[in-house]
């Protein structure tokens, strides 16, 4: 919006320059020495100027209507009543006394252009283009109509139109800045990203301060996916002029985006230099320090915005979080104590405290606490799902399970209620139940990826339903393709149907992706001992011992692989 009116307001005043001129020789204001009508008229028309210029419109058009009076063929009088109109903001009027002149003098290319601006201006582009491309014929050595023209036609979706609109203007002016500039903006808006970047290249080539081409061209790296060039992009204006905000702003969210923290924080610092976000920029550097594990920095930020605001309760819990993961227990519990119950930040405060008794050997108080929290908060499902886990994690699966079940008629309708319930189902060996349960997940909520790789994997692991179970894994996968422990499942189910090739590559992509859990690296190399590959096998066998020392079954497997390579 802000181009298009800066156009318009230019093509005002080009268009203002090239109305008649008032005579050269000065006129008295109290007597009028012409005799003839288009003398008078001159002397009426130089007066009007004058009140324009004195801001006093409406003397203006009392001393313009009586010039046409005296000659109403003239156009161009016309289309000063239509530039005065016009900032009056009578813009239908504007458009009559347009239409006038253009009647008036068919080949006068000025109210061709201001008539097509007025109409786009007005969200009139399909009558603007009718306008515009008569402007562009009468005079086709201007660039003005042209880059008017391209815009009505883009926002029209003419792609094709506008952009042989703004190649001929670039074989008429090959040096035109904004031919290549909006040439960049259609293929842009095209979704035609690389043309985009050759034109903006072309921009910044003949104009290389054009900030907004620069702008633009970052943007199109962003949309091609290119992030580190549209960073970098971003980053050659910032590092110019520090002061330009709004480009600051973009560099640092998507460096946060792209987890480059480190720089991220560097931005961040400048921005809060200059007073840019207020507070949510001090939020932000100090989670930004958490995420580079520097948490004295962290601590520091969040203390800050406490002393401006001690009731800032998200605050707190990031400060609360900043201690425990520093590994200081008693201070990180001391944050979540002054957290109001009525916060919303209460929940994830008890859900901490819980943590950090059961950490110091209180299994009872952790108990305790989130038996509190859900007396307080009786319809919050992560309450009660973070006890049943606190169970759990005190060798509890019985109470954990019978917990859930003497809740579970508050959320019948939660499919993640349904879908702990058959987890602990499973751990105690009711297996069948567990299917029972996972099935009523699938009800509620037919693409809960973790329910079909539950239920897939279950059916593999039983030997039962294989390509039912398949089928089953491969819907998880479609919802998450870059689940490691979904394509595990996948390759596992492809082993189990004896389809090697298949569980290969889903193996290895659930490697390549999660190198460090013992159970996902163990099935690929049972796929590879299957296929006779012992090299492979042994070293697959060795990485999981080394991070599963514990599980002596491993072992067992590596020793097998190595006496298998000796005998071949």
């Amino acid at each position: 919006m802000q181009i298009r009116q800066l156009l318009f307001f230019s093509i005002l005043f080009l268009s203002a320059c090239s109305v008649i001129s008032p005579p050269a020789g000065k006129t008295s204001s109290a007597v009028t020495p012409f005799s003839d009508d288009h003398a008078h008229s001159l002397y009426l028309f130089s007066r009007a100027r004058f009140a324009v210029h004195e801001a006093d419109y409406p003397v203006a058009l009392d001393l313009l209507r009586d010039a046409i009076r005296l000659e109403p063929g003239s156009a161009r009088l016309h289309i000063e009543v239509a530039e005065i109109k016009l900032k009056l903001g009578q813009v239908s009027e504007a458009l009559e006394y347009i239409d006038k002149a253009i009647v008036l003098e068919p080949e006068y290319r000025t109210p061709y252009l201001l008539g097509g601006v007025l109409l786009a201006s007005s969200g009139k582009d399909a009558k603007a283009v009718e306008y515009l491309r008569k402007a562009v014929k009468l005079a086709p050595e201007k660039e003005d109509a042209y880059l008017h023209l391209s815009l009505s036609l883009t926002r029209m979706f003419e792609y094709e139109e506008s952009v042989t609109t703004l190649k001929a203007l670039a074989t008429v002016n090959p040096d035109s800045v904004l031919a290549y500039y909006y040439l960049g903006r259609a293929y842009s808006q095209m979704k035609l990203y690389r043309e985009a970047l050759t034109y903006f290249d072309k921009v910044l080539e003949l104009r290389p301060e054009f900030d907004q081409a620069i702008i633009d061209k970052a943007a199109t790296y962003e949309a091609l996916g290119d992030y580190p060039h549209a960073i970098d992009t971003y980053r050659s204006l910032v590092d110019l002029d520090e002061h330009r905000t709004a480009v600051l702003q973009r560099l640092i969210q998507l460096l946060l985006q792209q987890r480059r923290f480190a720089e991220g924080l560097q931005y961040l610092k400048m921005a809060a230099k200059f007073g840019l976000g207020g507070q949510e920029t001090v939020r932000k550097i100090g989670l930004v320090h958490m995420e580079l594990e520097q948490y004295d920095e962290a601590i520091a930020a969040f203390g800050e915005l406490l002393d401006k605001d001690p009731t800032a309760n998200n605050i707190r819990l990031y400060r609360g979080i900043a201690y425990e993961d520093k590994g200081q227990l008693d201070k990180a519990y001391a944050e979540y104590t002054l957290i109001s119950r009525t916060s919303e930040q209460y929940i994830d405060a008890a859900g901490h405290i819980a943590l950090i008794l059961k950490e110091q050997g209180k299994g009872d108080e952790a108990i305790a606490t989130l038996k509190d929290a859900i007396g307080a908060n009786p319809g919050n499902l992560e309450l009660y799902l973070n006890l049943s886990s606190l169970y759990e994690s005190l060798n509890r699966p019985q109470a954990a399970l019978e917990f859930l079940l003497a809740n579970e008629e508050h959320f019948l309708k939660e499919s993640r209620l349904h879908f702990h319930i058959g987890v602990l189902l499973d751990k105690l060996g009711k297996r069948s139940e567990s299917i029972k349960r996972m099935k009523e997940v699938l009800k509620l909520d037919a693409t809960d990826a973790q329910a079909l790789n539950y239920l897939g994997y279950t059916y593999v692991e039983m030997g039962l339903h294989l390509e039912e179970a398949l089928e089953l894994i491969k819907r998880a996968v479609a919802i998450r393709p870059k689940d490691a422990f979904i394509l595990d499942s996948l390759g596992w189910a492809y082993f189990k149907l004896k389809r090697y090739d298949d569980a290969t590559e889903a193996l290895e992509e659930a490697v390549s992706l999660v190198d460090d859990d013992s159970t996902i690296v163990e099935h690929l190399a049972d796929i590879y001992a299957a296929r006779h590959f012992h090299k492979r096998s042994l070293r697959l066998y060795q990485k999981a011992m080394e991070l599963a020392p514990e599980r002596k079954e491993l072992a067992e497997k590596f020793h097998k692989a190595k006496g298998e390579l000796s005998e071949k």
